[in-house]
């Protein structure tokens, strides 16, 4: 973050600067946790449903915070930091990075949708990163507070800003885009992620076009192609669709899958032919492939610089990441989330692994309302027509992928947590063995992933 004055802090946030003091310093940090303090940041309280940062004021000043923000000001008033009232302090937090991204005339593509926006995100990022200094969203930073902290973390060696933007219920893309106002507007798809609270896949889309209310009147939007219900979006926009249809302008042609090793295939635009390696496994990995194609020719990258690009991408976090053990076992880590577009694509890349046997470890969906228990049943039922060996399903939804995997003829064990799987799971994980581990978030299938790791490493 470049410093920024006290009075700019609190003309930005339209707050009263209470206990005015002369002599003190820019502010080039911004931190809403007490515990994780840059000294001399400023420290902005969050509100949640179980916790209220204010009451932490205290503890972030005597850690190193030159001053805060607040709705509330304490009780003790200290005359060596500063204190700017708001209202609100989520709103504030939202009208700094706001004015603070001003001051950067770069430009800012900003990406959503139902699953891949985090690959997406990478893929975009690392073909921008050929030709610029791109800063971009870490981990899963995409929502309220991660947003704007991520826009706060630009600085003037950035020549370009790729923002992912996550949400579950309506408005929260619009809030979102207001910070970013994207140059470029991706949407990677429309899946079920999140249809307990928006409805339908109807409903969806409509909260994932709200990335259009800020996008610059210039601006370019991308989708994919082969998505039926993006295909009705209809903008006043150019706009680039990719996939394999006939239709698309970033045309993907020629997959080839090399199991874990990746993909490649050639993507196809008015202005050129790509013939790409994606070192990541899973024909899926093509789409994300494509929407960087078309961000990259957007902002003026060569042929060379988006093939070096593509080929550059490396998974974040827990996203079919490849662990190689001795005796030619394999873990297929994609436990960061799920749902059912997410496991039918990693049960298909399990699928196709050059192994002696497959093993699928899979857990809890979340967040699909009137869908959960069809959805989980037919994840199992998948399983068994792929043909994977064994399925461990765990979790109290997991008792229907169970059922699923069962009634197909596949072979299944069920647990009601991962305590009492992980004995059956290092046994299940022998020599020349494949195993997905996939859940959503809030199972904590990391930590399966890790005992596996120290039982062979």
């Amino acid at each position: 973050m470049q410093p920024m004055t006290i009075q700019e802090i609190a003309a930005a946030v339209s707050g009263i600067w209470w206990n005015p003091r002369e002599g003190l310093p820019a502010v080039s940090a911004v931190s809403t946790d007490s515990r994780k303090l840059v000294p001399g940041c400023l420290f902005i309280p969050w509100v949640g449903e179980k916790f209220n940062g204010h009451d932490f004021i205290d503890a972030a000043l005597d850690n190193g915070a030159a001053g805060c923000l607040c709705a509330k000001l304490p009780t003790n008033i200290r005359r060596d930091k500063f204190y700017i009232k708001v209202d609100d302090t989520r709103l504030a937090l939202r009208a700094l990075a706001s004015a603070y991204r001003d001051k950067f005339h770069i430009p800012f593509v900003q990406i959503t949708g139902s699953v891949g926006k985090t690959t997406s995100k990478e893929m975009v990022a690392a073909v921008l990163g050929a030709k610029f200094r791109c800063l971009k969203t870490p981990e899963n930073f995409n929502n309220d507070i991660g947003t704007p902290l991520t826009l706060l973390g630009l600085g003037p060696e950035h020549q370009a800003a790729v923002i992912e933007t996550g949400m579950n219920h309506f408005g929260e893309i619009e809030y979102l885009g207001a910070m970013v106002r994207p140059d470029i507007a991706v949407i990677s798809n429309i899946g079920d992620a999140h249809i307990e609270y928006l409805g339908s896949r109807q409903g969806i889309l409509q909260a994932k076009s709200e990335i259009f209310a800020h996008l610059k009147e210039d601006g370019l939007v991308v989708l994919n192609g082969d998505d039926a219900l993006l295909d009705t979006v209809d903008v006043p926009f150019r706009t680039v669709r990719c996939g394999q249809s006939e239709h698309c302008q970033a045309r993907i042609t020629e997959i080839a899958d090399h199991g874990v090793e990746g993909i490649t295939c050639t993507v196809v635009t008015a202005r050129d032919r790509y013939v790409l390696t994606v070192p990541a496994p899973g024909a899926y990995m093509a789409y994300s492939a494509s929407i960087a194609v078309a961000v990259g020719e957007e902002l003026g990258l060569d042929r060379e610089e988006i093939i070096r690009g593509v080929a550059a991408y490396e998974p974040a976090g827990s996203r079919m990441r490849i662990v190689r053990l001795p005796e030619g076992r394999i873990i297929l880590d994609d436990c960061y989330n799920a749902n059912p577009q997410s496991v039918t694509a990693a049960l298909e890349v399990l699928a196709k692994t050059a192994c002696d046997r497959r093993v699928a470890v899979l857990g809890d969906m979340g967040e699909l309302g009137s869908l959960t228990e069809q959805a989980h049943y037919n994840m199992g039922a998948l399983a068994a027509m792929l043909g994977i060996d064994f399925v461990a399903a765990i979790g109290a939804k997991a008792v229907k992928i169970a059922d699923g995997t069962a009634q197909s003829g596949g072979e299944v064990v069920h647990f009601a947590t991962k305590e009492e799987a992980i004995a059956e799971l290092k046994e299940q994980l022998g020599p020349g063995t494949a195993m997905l581990v996939k859940a959503s978030h809030a199972m904590h299938f990391g930590e399966l992933v890790d005992q596996l790791r120290e039982a062979y490493d």
